[in-house]
C-alpha cells in the first residue's frame, strides 16, 4: 500500500526534516515544469525508473539538467544493461505513476528490491525539489536531509558523478 502525502511529511517531521512544498498544476516532464523552476531556485530533480536483464531495480535521482548515459551506467553500477522499468513494476514497488517519480516515494519501497543512485550534482545545492509522491506540489529539503530520508527508509544512496560517464572513452556502445 502506498504512503500519502500527509504520511511523507510525517516520517520527514519525525526525522526533524525541515521541508516546504508548494503546489501547483501536475507537471510530467522537467520541460512542462520550467516556469514552476524558475520560481524556486535550487536543484530540481530527474528521476529514472530502471531495470536490468537481472531483475535489479534502480531509482536514478539526478539533477535536471544532468546528462545521464544508460549506455554506461550499467557499468558504474555493475549490473547489466538498463532500460525502463514498466509501469506495473514502478507502482509495485514505488507506489507511483509514470510523471510523478521521485525519491521521496522510496518510503513505499517496504521490501528494499530498488537501489537508490543519487546525482553528485545535486549535492551542491543548498536545496533540492522533488514531488511528494504526485507531480501537483514541488517539495524542498537540504540534500543532506534527503540523504538521510533515503537512508531512513533503508535505500543508502550510492552517488555517482555523471560527468565521469561523460568521459569514459574506453565505454562501449
Amino acid at each position: 500500500m502506498s504512503a500519502s502525502r500527509p504520511e511523507l511529511f510525517a516520517h520527514l517531521d519525525g526525522l526533524g526534516i525541515r521541508h516546504e512544498t508548494v503546489s501547483h498544476r501536475p507537471v510530467f516532464t522537467v520541460e512542462e515544469g520550467k516556469d514552476i523552476k524558475a520560481a524556486l531556485p535550487g536543484g530540481h530533480t530527474k528521476n529514472l525508473f530502471l531495470k536490468d536483464r537481472k531483475g535489479q531495480i534502480f531509482l536514478i535521482t539526478a539533477l535536471a539538467e544532468t546528462e545521464i548515459r544508460l549506455n554506461r551506467l550499467h557499468r558504474r553500477l555493475g549490473s547489466a544493461r538498463l532500460s525502463f522499468g514498466p509501469e506495473a513494476l514502478l507502482f509495485e514497488t514505488l507506489g507511483v505513476r509514470p510523471g510523478s517519480v521521485t525519491a521521496l516515494a522510496l518510503l513505499n519501497d517496504t521490501d528494499g528490491r530498488v537501489r537508490f543512485v543519487l546525482d553528485m550534482a545535486l549535492m551542491n545545492w543548498p536545496v533540492i525539489y522533488s514531488h511528494p509522491l504526485l507531480n501537483d506540489a514541488t517539495t524542498g529539503m537540504a540534500p543532506a536531509d534527503l540523504v538521510r530520508f533515503a537512508e531512513s527508509t533503508g535505500h543508502p544512496p550510492q552517488l555517482i558523478d555523471f560527468t565521469e560517464l561523460l568521459d569514459d572513452e574506453d565505454a562501449t556502445q
